[in-house]
């Protein structure tokens, strides 16, 4: 007999989260565990939703139908990742799921989805928004090899020249689809001379198809779709227009609705970044798990909590590893979890 639960923490962020549309000072964090040991995340986003009441009423949906499952395996996840719930309470019943395979099976989860080992992985380090003088000082101050510069307002520009301080470090910059179609198309052109190459979500979703008149001449720069893109039709439907894709499991469904849009976007010679919102390891692990399918990696999630909630996944400033205690997915730090906890 199965033993379902969810368990709801809320943990302060280290600093103010900041981006074009929208911002926290902490996270809510849903935990889906199953005989009290493998556990999944559902994080929401100040972007893109949902409410947490939709969460809990999703989730419980979710494990209604899993208490009646006889068996779990991958034909079972996949049944779970067809549910008409968000993908964020999806990806957190695939996790939970996948999770219970490897820890019952002993198999590490990569091994089970057939997937090579999580090695290389370096991400970068976000810097919200906020009023110029305070990014910079952000960005003199990150000690990260890899920084992702959050746009999106009107005082974008008052960053540009302090850039060319940074030559030593690989910038990358996410609008969030903030900017009109004429602002892209002079940032990109500002942005590519100053030597950053990766761009996510330049404009809204509905210009898209505008990107690569926006890039023009810039072919060494990336654009990386990002809002709007969740499965792999949606991917089918604007890959003529991007250069490369940001996968996030809380978007997508967790971590077979990722395979599929990776292998896709490889096979057509495009770009593959794993994202993620600001959530745990439990919640980054599925994206660490796909990380041989990608060519960039923006995965410091857990670095912006004030405490993560789970052992398994190392940070060593940049570089990322998995613990060779992975097998049955991260392990819930208790005191710290009991410390967040909402009844």
């Amino acid at each position: 007999m199965m033993h379902l639960a969810t368990i709801k923490v809320t943990v302060p962020l280290k600093h103010k989260f900041v981006v074009s549309k929208g911002e926290t000072e902490a996270k809510t964090i849903y935990l889906t565990v199953l005989n009290n040991r493998y556990s999944g995340e559902a994080s929401g986003s100040v972007h893109y939703g949902p409410t947490q009441q939709e969460i809990e009423q999703d989730l419980a949906v979710g494990l209604k139908k899993i208490a009646k499952f006889k068996q779990i395996d991958l034909k079972a996840i996949e049944q779970v990742g067809k549910y008409k719930i968000n993908p964020i309470a999806r990806s957190a019943l695939v996790g939970m799921l996948l999770h219970y395979m490897s820890g019952e099976s002993r198999r590490y989860p990569w091994e089970i989805l057939q997937l090579g080992t999580p090695v290389g992985i370096k991400s970068s380090m976000t810097i919200s928004i906020d009023k110029p003088n305070e990014m910079i000082k952000a960005l003199e101050s990150c000690d990260y090899p890899i920084i992702k510069i959050k746009m999106g307002n009107e005082e974008d520009v008052m960053i540009l020249d302090a850039l060319d301080k940074f030559k030593d470090k690989e910038i990358r910059v996410d609008a969030n689809g903030a900017w009109s179609c004429a602002k892209a198309e002079e940032m990109i052109f500002h942005l590519s001379r100053k030597g950053v190459k990766v761009i996510e979500q330049p404009t809204d979703f509905e210009f898209v198809s505008e990107w690569s008149h926006l890039k023009g001449k810039s072919a060494d720069v990336h654009l990386i779709v990002d809002e709007g893109l969740d499965t792999l039709e949606d991917y089918k439907k604007v890959s003529d227009f991007v250069d490369g894709v940001n996968i996030k499991m809380e978007k997508c469904g967790g971590i077979l609705e990722g395979m599929k849009l990776a292998s896709q976007a490889r096979e057509d010679s495009k770009k593959v970044m794993l994202g993620c919102m600001v959530e745990s390891s439990v919640g980054i692990a599925q994206s660490v798990y796909l990380s041989s399918k990608a060519d960039y990696y923006d995965l410091d999630g857990p670095l912006l909590l004030e405490s993560d909630i789970a052992n398994g996944i190392i940070y060593d400033r940049e570089s990322i590893q998995v613990d060779r205690e992975i097998i049955g997915g991260p392990k819930l730090k208790r005191d710290v979890v009991e410390k967040y906890l909402i009844e």
